[in-house]
């Protein structure tokens, strides 16, 4: 069993993209204004991989869902009633 849906893969790949591209040329953006203001580059490259590494947080979580009911046959619905024949 596949804890991943299989179906709509591209379409929820070109949704995280759609979502995430505003975010990354945001980031890139700022790195751009910074060297074009004579900061030194080191710094501009130091800001980069933050902003690539949430923006791949993004994309994972718009690509695969955020929140999703693994585990619920597990752990039963909320109107299960616990066993009565426990000690506590």
């Amino acid at each position: 069993m596949d804890a991943l849906p299989s179906e709509g893969k591209d379409v929820n790949r070109l949704r995280a993209v759609l979502y995430i591209l505003p975010f990354v040329a945001i980031g890139v953006a700022d790195v751009v204004l910074l060297l074009f203001w004579g900061l030194d580059p080191l710094w501009g490259f130091l800001i980069l991989p933050p902003i690539l590494a949430i923006s791949l947080l993004g994309y994972i979580g718009f690509k695969h869902g955020f929140i999703r009911d693994i585990g619920e046959d597990s752990y039963g619905e909320e109107d299960d009633d616990p066993p009565r024949d426990t000690q506590f």
